[in-house]
C-alpha cells in the first residue's frame, strides 16, 4: 500500500486553525510518541494536559475494549439510565467537595464551561458574569464571551454581552464591580493558556468568601488543573464553590467532561434546561472511571509532586545560569511555565527541541508550557529537561 501523503492531505482537506509542527504522529507510548517514519519523541504537553496517564495505558485501552463490547452509546441517549455511569457517578462522589452533589457529564472542557454559565443565570435569574484578564475557558460563543484575552474575543464581536472583566488575583478589583446583578464567578485557579498565572495561596478562599456575601455563585474551572495535575485532584480542594468544571487529564485522552453543582442550583433548574447526544455515554463513562480509580489507587499526586518539585528546581537552575533567555519560571505540580525573553526565541528553542527529540507547548507567544503525563518518571523528566538544555545552548 502506497504510504500517504499525511501533510499534502491535510493542508488540503483538513480545516485547521492551528499552526501545525512539522511533525505526524502515529502512535504512542507511555510519555512517548511516535512519527511515520518510527522517530521517537519525548511527549512533555500529555495532548495538552489531556493524556494524563501517557499514551496507551493499559488500564484505558483494556476498559475502551471491554466497554466496547458491551454498549457504547445508549439507546435514547441520556434518556435511559446506565451501569457505566452509576458506577462513575459513586466514585466522583467520592473525589467531590461534599456541597457538589448532582454531576453532569459533557464532551468537552468548553461545553462543561457553557453550561455552567447558562445554568448560573437560570438558576440566579441573574445576568452579568465575572470573569478574569487573560483567563480561557473555552471557544464556544458562550466561553469566548467569558474569557478575557482580546486575542480570542476580537475575532467574534460582538459577543455575548453581560461579561465583567476584572486583574487576575485582585479581590479588590471584584469588590468593586460585585453587586446584585451578578449572577456568578468563573474563575481558574491557575490561569493556563494564559500563561500558568499562579495566583496568591489565599485568593480562591477569600474570593469564595466575597461570592458567599453577596449572594453570588462561584464557578471554578478546574479543566486544566483538575485530576491531580497540580498534586491534590482538584486546587479548589477545601474551598467552598457552587459549580466545579472539569475535563482534560478525567479520561485520559478520550474526549470527556463533567460539571458539578450544589443541591441548592440544581432545585432552580427543569428538565430539558440541558443535555447532550453524547453526554455520558457509557464508553467514555467506563474510561474515566478506569482513569480516576488508577489515580487514586496509585496515589498519583505523590508523582506529580516528587517530579514537578524536582523540574521546577532545575528549571529554575536554568533560570539562573540563562538569564538573558529564561525571565522566569513558575507553575505547581506538573503544571509549568518558562517564560522566555521574546516570542522569537521561544520560538527558536521549541523548534531546536523539537528536531531533538522533545516535543513542547508554546502558549501566549513567550511561554513554554510543560505539563506532561502525570505518571512521567524522574528520569524521564531529567531527559526531557536535558534536552531543553541543549537547545538553550544554540541560541
Amino acid at each position: 500500500m502506497e504510504k500517504l501523503n499525511t501533510y499534502e492531505i491535510e493542508d488540503e482537506c483538513y480545516a485547521s486553525f492551528a499552526k501545525k509542527a512539522p511533525l505526524s504522529i502515529e502512535k504512542g507510548e507511555g510519555v512517548y510518541a511516535y512519527d511515520e517514519n518510527g522517530k521517537k519523541y519525548l511527549d512533555l504537553t500529555s495532548g495538552w494536559g489531556v493524556t494524563s496517564l501517557g499514551h496507551a495505558h493499559p488500564v484505558i485501552t483494556e476498559a475502551f475494549c471491554q466497554q466496547s463490547k458491551k454498549i457504547i452509546q445508549n439507546p435514547n441517549s441520556g434518556s435511559t439510565y446506565s451501569p457505566a455511569r452509576s458506577k462513575l457517578l459513586l466514585l466522583m462522589q467520592e473525589i467531590l467537595p461534599d456541597n457538589l452533589t448532582r454531576i453532569f457529564f459533557s464532551n468537552s472542557g468548553a461545553e462543561a464551561n457553557d453550561a455552567a454559565i447558562k445554568l448560573a443565570r437560570k438558576a440566579t435569574g441573574k445576568l452579568n458574569i465575572i470573569s478574569t484578564d487573560k483567563s480561557f475557558h473555552g471557544r464556544t460563543i458562550s466561553t469566548v464571551s467569558a474569557t478575557g484575552q482580546n486575542t480570542h474575543r476580537n475575532r467574534f464581536n460582538p459577543l455575548i454581552p453581560h461579561h465583567i472583566f476584572v486583574p487576575y488575583n485582585d479581590i479588590v478589583a471584584i469588590e468593586r464591580v460585585i453587586d446584585n446583578d451578578v449572577a456568578a464567578v468563573i474563575v481558574e485557579p491557575i490561569q493556563g493558556e494564559g500563561g500558568i498565572n499562579v495566583p496568591d495561596s489565599e485568593y480562591l478562599a477569600k474570593l469564595s468568601s466575597l461570592c458567599t456575601e453577596n449572594n453570588v455563585l462561584l464557578i471554578v474551572d478546574e479543566i486544566q488543573t483538575g485530576f491531580c495535575r497540580t498534586g491534590p485532584m482538584f486546587m479548589s480542594d477545601g474551598v467552598k464553590i457552587d459549580i466545579l468544571t472539569m475535563a482534560k487529564g478525567i479520561a485520559g485522552g478520550f474526549p470527556f467532561g463533567a460539571f458539578a453543582f450544589s443541591e441548592k442550583i440544581h432545585d432552580k433548574l427543569e428538565k430539558g434546561d440541558h443535555g447532550g447526544t453524547y453526554c455520558g455515554n457509557p464508553l467514555g463513562c467506563a474510561v474515566a472511571y478506569a482513569v480516576i480509580k488508577y489515580m487514586l489507587d496509585n496515589k498519583i499526586w505523590e508523582n506529580v509532586h516528587d517530579v514537578g518539585g524536582y523540574a521546577l528546581t532545575e528549571l529554575n537552575k536554568l533560570k539562573n545560569e540563562y538569564p538573558d533567555i529564561i525571565r522566569d519560571v513558575r507553575g505547581k505540580g506538573l503544571l509549568i511555565a518558562v517564560e522566555i525573553v521574546d516570542e522569537n526565541t521561544a520560538t527558536s528553542i521549541n523548534s531546536k527541541c523539537l528536531d531533538l527529540g522533545l516535543i513542547l507547548n508554546v502558549t501566549q507567544g513567550n511561554i513554554i508550557r510543560i505539563f506532561p503525563a502525570l505518571n512521567i518518571s524522574k528520569k524521564q523528566m531529567e531527559e526531557g529537561l536535558a534536552i531543553f538544555k541543549r537547545a538553550l545552548t544554540t541560541i
